[in-house]
Parts: C-alpha cells; sequence; structure tokens
C-alpha cells in the first residue's frame, strides 16, 4: 500500500471508529488492516490509536496526525481534480449544512437548480438548528447566522437578518398594539426552547442603552414554523428571524410591532473551513449560492 492510501486507510478507521469497517472500503482483511497502522506506528515511533476491547480513540499524535492527513490529501485531490478539468465536468460529492427553516424552504432548490446542471454530483444536505463543527463532521459548506467565531474558518457574508416581533392582526385587534418593550407585560408570547433565554428578548431604544424585557410565555415551542403557525393563529406575539415570516408579511397574515427598538442585524454568510483547500465542485457550489441566495430575499425587511 502506497503512503497516501495507507493515510486514507488510518483516516477510514478515525471515522469509521473501526478495522473491520475501514478495511472494508480497501477490501482488506481486519488483520490486514490492523498490520498496516502497526507499521505506521513503528515507522513514526509513536502510538496513533488506543485500541480498547469496546473503542478506538486517538491519541495526541494520531490527533495531529489525522488533521494534518485530511489537509494532504485535500490538497492532493484538488490538483488530481484541477489535472482532469473537473472544473469543466464536477464531480464528487458535496455536503451541506443550514438551519432547518430557511434550508427547506430555500437551500434545497437551489441544490436540486445544481445537481441538474451537474449529474456527476452527488449532495448531502444536513438540516439543524445547532451550530455544527465543520471540521468534525466534515462539512464542505454552512450557511450561518450570526458572527462567525472560529478564526480558522472562512466565510463569505451574503446578506443579514433581523430578529423582529410579530402578531396576528386578529391578536392585535383583541389585545392591542404593543408601543414600547414595557408593553410586553401586558401580551401574552410563543416562544422558543432552544434559545439560551426564551423568555427574554433583547430591545435597542433609539436613545439609551439596550433593553432586556421578560415576556409571558403561554406556550414554548422548538421549531420556527410551529411558533410562527400559533402566531398566525392569534395565540400571541412571537420573535423570529425577518426571512422566517417575510412570506406571512408580504401576505398580511402577520404584522411586525416594535419596528423602531429591534437591535442592529445579524449577518448571514457562507462558512467553509478553507479556500486552500477546496475542490472545483466546492468552489463551484459557493459561487452558485452566493449569486442565488441573496435574490430571494435574505435581508433585513
Amino acid at each position: 500500500m502506497d503512503r497516501l492510501e495507507e493515510l486514507r486507510l488510518f483516516l477510514a478507521i478515525v471515522d469509521s471508529g473501526k478495522f473491520a469497517a475501514a478495511g472494508r472500503k480497501f477490501a482488506r482483511s481486519p488483520s490486514s488492516t490492523t498490520r498496516i497502522v502497526a507499521e505506521l506506528e513503528r515507522r513514526l515511533g509513536t502510538r496513533l490509536l488506543q485500541r480498547t476491547t469496546r473503542k478506538l480513540s486517538l491519541t495526541d499524535s494520531g490527533a495531529r496526525l489525522a488533521a494534518q492527513a485530511r489537509r494532504l490529501l485535500a490538497d492532493y485531490d484538488e490538483a488530481i481534480d484541477g489535472a482532469i478539468g473537473e472544473a469543466a465536468s464536477l464531480r464528487g460529492n458535496i455536503k451541506l449544512s443550514a438551519p432547518t427553516l430557511f434550508g427547506s424552504r430555500h437551500i434545497a432548490p437551489l441544490v436540486r437548480t445544481f445537481l441538474e446542471r451537474h449529474p456527476d454530483i452527488t449532495l448531502q444536505l444536513a438540516l439543524e438548528d445547532r451550530l455544527v463543527d465543520l471540521i468534525d463532521e466534515r462539512i464542505d459548506i454552512a450557511l450561518r447566522i450570526g458572527h462567525l467565531t472560529d478564526s480558522s474558518l472562512r466565510a463569505r457574508r451574503i446578506g443579514e437578518v433581523r430578529r423582529i416581533v410579530v402578531a396576528s392582526p386578529d391578536y392585535l385587534k383583541r389585545h392591542g398594539r404593543p408601543r414600547r418593550p414595557d408593553d410586553l407585560a401586558q401580551h401574552h408570547a410563543v416562544t422558543f426552547v432552544n434559545q439560551a433565554s426564551p423568555a427574554i428578548w433583547s430591545f435597542q431604544p433609539k436613545q439609551g442603552g439596550p433593553q432586556k424585557v421578560k415576556v409571558s410565555s403561554r406556550m414554548e415551542v422548538n421549531r420556527a414554523e410551529t411558533a410562527i403557525g400559533l402566531t398566525r393563529d392569534g395565540m400571541g406575539l412571537t420573535r423570529v428571524l425577518s426571512y422566517q415570516v417575510a412570506g406571512e408579511l408580504a401576505a398580511g397574515s402577520l404584522v411586525r410591532v416594535l419596528r423602531d427598538y429591534e437591535v442592529a442585524p445579524i449577518p448571514v454568510q457562507l462558512v467553509y473551513p478553507s479556500a486552500r483547500l477546496m475542490a472545483p465542485r466546492i468552489r463551484s457550489f459557493l459561487d452558485f449560492a452566493a449569486g442565488e441566495i441573496p435574490l430571494i430575499g435574505f435581508n433585513p425587511l
């Protein structure tokens, strides 16, 4: 086995957590796979994997080798793809991550269009309302709503959104329209249980400092679309990201309130591990998505 394939086998063991599963990918028996890793460890003079009867884990040396091997193999694959003209005929797999609601409404249709244009591409789209680890979960591109805190990642800003408070016309007719954040004490709210403080809403008056208001949560949910539906049905006010209710506001089924007290816009970015390691298929999708997403109104209203 050549040295590059040796590294690929090592990474397959790391990713699967099993010698047998990794060996099958390379048509090797568990004993042959074990010998190859043992020879690699002997040659390097250090243990890479801790083996127990129940699991495998990386040593510090193994973790460093795995990180460096991923970079090396990505560079190698990029060089080979470029040499054979992948940019003209894209092939391979792309793994994406996006928030659930925006991903289902907007990223999925973009993916369909991209795949129609490039029949040799396969794509995995993970829709989750959590901050995924791009490196550990091997994500190529993630759509992030918020400021970038990981300095090891690159980002392309494509827009911005606001957190806004909305209610149905019927609810406002029955309960009145809040004019100031303090008025929320007289209202019911639909809140999100997956937020850090779902019953505390932040505002920024034009005069003075930030203001936090505790709202009376009549119902807590963990999906934006559910909160929006309940709010549309008149259960109370809710606070969501502006793109999530763009259609409802345009149709008049929801009304925006407390606009003068909204906090600063939140950036929307396409995030990826490194431009240096980006294969042509990944760069092509990044350029495609960055051009298309702003056209579907992913900006504050």
